[in-house]
């Protein structure tokens, strides 16, 4: 059941949805909510651009943001390990050569995926990159991580941060010799038939396609749609690790179903192993976070109240997110262009806790 009707016990749930577009907390969205393989909730609102009204519907695209790092980067990170052509606990400096004579050249693959490698968080590459021709900017892009200093010693804190993800779609290059994109389309999302999860990068988008509009951007001078919000990913081409992927709340799940049952040691298809999935998706002693996955917090937690310890999710910058509890299955997308037309609106803080706890207060399973 793919689209299922608003069931009486959800409509709280449809009316905090409903009241978020009328307060402006985003101007268009869609909301899944799933128990395990079963939606039970998928509904869309509002309008994909405020200037033409056009409707969000359960088919509209939009942009993942960060939602990239866990359903890109990492899946193909997952696939190389399973394939042996990658180790956890590698060294960067024995995979990148390019990285090996640097203060970065010891730090664990492991590292990077969990936000301990001791990487600064973000910063302006975009500013020095769009002045390079677009032929130079791959190198000249590697060039600038591999002088950027560390600014924390490996595993000494969690930082959460676009660079380390940033390293690893030139991990995941180097060793496969194509891009994240190729790579990630066609050992993960073509076998599980995700045909709505792709990287559109900077080569125009196909009629046929509707995406929900972001932002007025003050740089780019224009109304960005179809097209990377992340400034860095776009000097980058519009592919990288850390932003760029883009796809329905319908996909989205369908990938996480799959995690999933590799975890549980259900998969009928046996895309991954359930030690991969095991390693992956559980958060490490030394890390507040999972490897390429974010956790609960212990306090003011996105997810809300009642998210077990033993949950996954991840956020975005353009007003996506997902959570998934491993022990009771309850699957929720949250998928909004919040950043339309400007990224000042952050309404979506406190709205999503509140979102996520009337969800499981209407989970018949909660």
């Amino acid at each position: 059941m793919d689209n299922p009707e608003v069931t009486d016990n959800f409509q709280p749930v449809q009316r905090l949805m409903q009241k978020g577009i009328a307060d402006g907390v985003f101007p268009g969205a869609v909301l899944l909510v799933a128990d395990g393989e079963t939606i039970l909730f998928h509904q869309p609102y509002g309008v994909a651009d405020i200037f033409n009204r056009c409707p969000v519907t359960r088919d509209t695209l939009f942009d993942l943001a960060s939602l990239t790092k866990p359903l890109a980067t990492t899946v193909a990170v997952m696939k190389l390990v399973e394939q042996g052509r990658l180790q956890l606990e590698q060294t960067l400096g024995t995979v990148l050569p390019a990285f090996a004579a640097t203060d970065k050249s010891g730090i664990p693959i492991r590292s990077l995926l969990d936000h301990t490698a001791g990487l600064p968080d973000w910063r302006l590459y975009y500013k020095v990159l769009s002045q390079r021709p677009p032929e130079e900017r791959k190198s000249f892009f590697l060039d600038l991580l591999v002088k950027e200093p560390v600014v924390h010693p490996v595993g000494e804190k969690t930082v959460y941060s676009d660079l380390g993800f940033m390293i690893l779609s030139r991990v995941v290059e180097k060793i496969v010799g194509e891009g994240l994109d190729r790579f990630v389309t066609r050992e993960v999302y073509r076998p599980l038939s995700l045909d709505d999860l792709f990287f559109p990068g900077l080569g125009g988008i196909g009629s046929e396609k509707i995406f929900a509009a972001t932002e007025q951007c003050p740089w780019r001078k224009k109304l960005l749609c179809g097209e990377v919000h992340d400034d860095n990913a776009w000097a980058a081409g519009g592919v990288d690790g850390h932003a760029g992927l883009f796809g329905t709340a319908r996909d989205v799940h369908r990938l996480l179903v799959e995690l999933r049952l590799a975890y549980k040691g259900a998969s009928a298809t046996l895309f991954w192993r359930q030690e991969t999935a095991t390693d992956f998706l559980t958060r490490t002693p030394e890390a507040e976070r999972a490897l390429g996955f974010d956790v609960p917090a212990a306090a003011n937690s996105s997810s809300g109240a009642y998210f077990s310890p033993n949950s996954v999710g991840h956020l975005g910058f353009t007003g996506t997110s997902f959570w998934m509890d491993l022990d009771r299955d309850v699957i929720v997308i949250l998928l909004t262009n919040r950043v339309h037309p400007s990224r000042e609106n952050t309404q979506i803080r406190n709205f999503r806790p509140m979102l996520h706890d009337s969800v499981m207060e209407s989970w018949t399973g909660n």
